[in-house]
């Protein structure tokens, strides 16, 4: 069992911002469990219970459908350099669109990333820190561009067009907030 705790303290802040991935798990009640590697410069620890992370166009949108139905949300880090550890933070979830009234302040912290799709605003009421002495090193090479060199080339209409036809539902068929 690993050390439980009720905050991100500053060493686990520090062990955060030196990683270059993450994993996001959500489930809706009845449905399929989803769990999404992240990337990108799109983590953010605002307080010892709150982070944000920026979500750039994916192939689907599960995140935004499961927080609808229930706000749940596991969000995993492995050290796959230096010290062995996994760190979880267990909340709740809400999704930011520009639309609402947070979008300008929060946006504000991510740097300008094509695709951008949404921010997932989360209250963290549980850390968990484990040995993580399984996982294996990995070294860094560098940040893939595919991402945004294919929404450079459609352009905002037609990521737009990509969001209608693949990330307003679910693979279980429920909804989405995109409009």
């Amino acid at each position: 069992m690993g050390k439980l705790n009720d905050k991100i303290t500053s060493r686990v802040q520090k062990f955060i911002e030196a990683q270059k991935v993450f994993f996001v798990a959500t489930a809706p009640k009845n449905g399929r469990i989803n769990l999404s590697p992240k990337g990108m410069d799109s983590f953010r620890v605002l307080s010892p219970n709150r982070v944000t992370w920026l979500s750039v166009t994916g192939s689907g949108n599960e995140t935004s459908a499961h927080l609808l139905v229930d706000n749940r949300i596991t969000i995993m880090f492995c050290a796959f350099e230096g010290a062995p550890n996994i760190l979880r933070l267990y909340g709740t979830a809400k999704e930011i669109l520009p639309k609402d009234a947070e979008w300008n302040e929060l946006i504000s912290l991510f740097p300008k990333l094509a695709g951008t799709r949404q921010i997932f605003d989360v209250t963290v009421e549980t850390t968990q820190n484990s040995c993580g002495m399984s996982i294996p090193f990995y070294e860094y090479k560098e940040e893939r561009n595919e991402l945004s060199n294919w929404a450079d080339e459609i352009g905002q209409s037609g990521i737009k067009d990509y969001w209608n036809k693949k990330n307003k539902v679910s693979i279980d068929g429920l909804k989405t907030k995109l409009k």
